[in-house]
C-alpha cells in the first residue's frame, strides 16, 4: 500500500496515518537503542570474555544485526523527515532534540559498519571509528535514557498535576500565611516537571560522570608510557628480571603510542620465577625445557612493531625484545612431519597455532621486555608471543608450551568464530 506526501509516493506496510507511522518509528527505534546499549555494554566488559565463551561471537553478530536493522527504520524515517521538520518549525527544542537523534544514528551506523568490515581496511579506519564509535555511545546512551525520561508518564503528570493545581487555586488563599507559601511555590520558574527532569540529569551525570571521563582519560592518553599503572599493579615475581638490550633502552620504537586493552577469557594468572618453567614439544628431535633463568640466556633480539586488536584499537610503535620463534624451533630441530606449531597459555585454557611456514616469519617473537621493561602480567607477561602481522588473538599470552603437530589445531577464539588465519590488512 502506498500514500502521497507532497507528490511522492511512499511505500508502506500497514496504511496507517502519518502520525501513527512517526509513532511506530519512534517506538521501533527506542526498543533497538535499548537492545544495542545492552548488547554493546555486555561486550565491553572485559569479565565477560571468558564467561560468554561462544556466546560472545553470538552476541556480537546479534549487536551488528541490530544496527542494521536500525539503519533500516532510519531509512523509513528518511521520507517523512521533510514534512516532520516542517511541522516542528516553531519548536527550536525540538528540532535540536531530532538533530541530535539523527546525528547519532548516523555516526553509530557509519562507526559501525567500518568496525563489521574490519578486515577489508586499514586498522587506522578500525581505530578511529572505534573511538568515534564509542563518544556517540557515552554521549547517546545517557541522552536518550534523559529523553525518554523527561517524557515519561511522570513527568507528564507532574506538568498536568501543576497545571490543574494553579487553576484551581482559590483567589483569596495567599490571604493566610499557609496560603503564601503555597502561592509562592507556585509562581516558582522551577516547575515539580522541571525539578524531576533536572534530578534525573544530576544522577545520570553522577553515575555516568565518572566512567565517561575515565574513559576520555584513556582515550586521549596515547602518548609515554601508557603502561606505567600496570607495571605498579603487576602480581608475578621474575628474578633476576630480564637485562635489555641497548635497542630495547631506551626503546628504538621511542616508546608504544596508543594503551593496550585488558583482555582475558580466565583470571589473570600470576608467575614466579622459582617454579615457572618453557617446554618445547612434541615432533622435534630435542624436547626442551628451560628454567627462567636458562630462558634468559637464549640470543634474544629487538624489533618495533604494531599491535592491533581484532576489536579495533592498536598500539603503535611497541619495541619487544626476545628470541625469535624460528631460533626456538631450530634448536629443537624439528621432525619433517611437523606442520602446524600449537602454543599454550599459563592460565591453563588459551590455546592457538600457526602454520609452520607462519611460524618461521622474520617477525615472530617469543617476547619478554616490551619497551625495555619486563611484559606486565596484565598483558601477558612474563613471556608471550607476538605475531605483529596477525590480530592480537593470535600473540598468545603468558605463554608457556610449544608443540610441534602434524594435524592442524583450531584455536580458542577460531573455534568460537574467528577467522584462523588473522591477517591484518595493511
Amino acid at each position: 500500500m502506498t500514500e502521497r506526501i507532497k507528490g511522492k509516493r511512499i511505500p508502506w506496510l500497514g496504511g496507517v496515518s502519518y502520525g501513527k507511522r512517526l509513532k511506530k518509528l519512534h517506538a521501533w527505534n527506542a526498543w533497538l537503542l535499548v537492545l544495542l546499549a545492552v548488547t554493546g555494554v555486555l561486550l565491553l566488559v572485559p569479565a565477560l570474555r571468558g564467561t560468554m565463551g561462544a556466546g560472545r561471537v553470538w552476541l556480537k553478530y546479534a549487536h551488528i544485526g541490530l544496527g542494521a536493522a536500525s539503519l533500516l527504520v532510519l531509512a523509513a524515517y528518511a521520507p517523512l523527515l521533510p514534512k516532520h521538520w516542517r511541522q516542528l518549525r516553531a519548536r527550536a527544542g525540538q528540532r535540536w532534540n531530532l538533530g541530535v537523534v539523527l546525528g547519532l544514528l548516523a555516526g553509530w551506523g557509519v562507526t559501525g559498519l567500518v568496525l563489521w568490515q574490519y578486515n577489508a581496511l586499514p586498522p587506522v579506519w578500525a581505530n578511529r571509528a572505534l573511538w568515534l564509535h564509542d563518544a556517540f555511545t557515552w554521549v547517546g546512551v545517557p541522552y536518550a535514557a534523559y529523553h525518554a525520561f523527561s517524557r515519561s508518564r511522570w513527568v507528564k503528570a507532574a506538568r498536568s498535576s501543576s497545571a490543574a493545581s494553579g487553576e484551581a487555586a482559590a483567589p483569596g488563599a495567599a490571604l493566610t500565611a499557609a496560603g503564601a507559601v503555597v502561592a509562592a511555590l507556585k509562581r516558582s520558574p522551577v516547575s515539580r516537571a522541571t525539578f524531576l527532569r533536572l534530578a534525573a540529569g544530576a544522577v545520570l551525570v553522577a553515575v555516568v560522570g565518572p566512567s565517561m571521563y575515565r574513559w576520555l582519560k584513556n582515550a586521549t592518553d596515547t602518548g609515554g608510557d601508557a603502561t606505567g599503572q600496570l607495571r605498579l599493579e603487576d602480581g608475578n615475581r621474575m628474578v633476576p628480571p630480564p637485562d635489555p638490550l641497548p635497542a630495547s633502552l631506551p626503546p628504538a620504537g621511542g616508546g608504544a603510542q596508543g594503551r593496550f586493552r585488558v583482555y582475558t577469557v580466565t583470571p589473570i594468572p600470576a608467575f614466579s620465577s622459582e617454579s615457572w618453567q618453557f617446554a618445547l614439544s612434541g615432533l622435534v628431535e630435542k624436547e626442551q625445557v628451560w628454567s627462567w633463568e636458562q630462558f634468559l640466556q637464549l640470543k634474544r633480539t629487538v624489533q618495533v612493531s604494531d599491535f592491533h586488536c581484532i576489536t579495533g584499537w592498536s598500539v603503535y610503535k611497541v619495541t619487544w625484545e626476545g628470541i625469535l620463534l624460528r631460533d626456538l624451533l631450530d634448536l629443537a630441530q624439528v621432525k619433517d612431519r611437523a606442520k602446524y606449531v600449537k602454543f599454550y597459555s599459563g592460565d591453563k585454557v588459551y590455546t592457538d597455532a600457526l602454520s609452520l611456514e607462519q611460524a618461521r616469519m622474520d617477525d615472530v617473537l617469543v617476547a619478554v621486555l616490551m619497551d625495555g621493561e619486563p611484559i606486565p602480567q596484565k598483558l601477558g607477561g612474563p613471556v608471550r608471543l607476538i605475531v605483529p602481522q596477525m590480530y592480537a588473538y593470535k600473540s598468545v599470552k603468558w605463554l608457556q608450551a610449544i608443540e610441534l603437530i602434524e594435524k592442524e589445531h583450531i584455536g580458542y577464539w577460531e573455534l568460537r568464530g574467528y577467522e584462523n588465519d588473522a591477517w591484518v590488512k595493511t
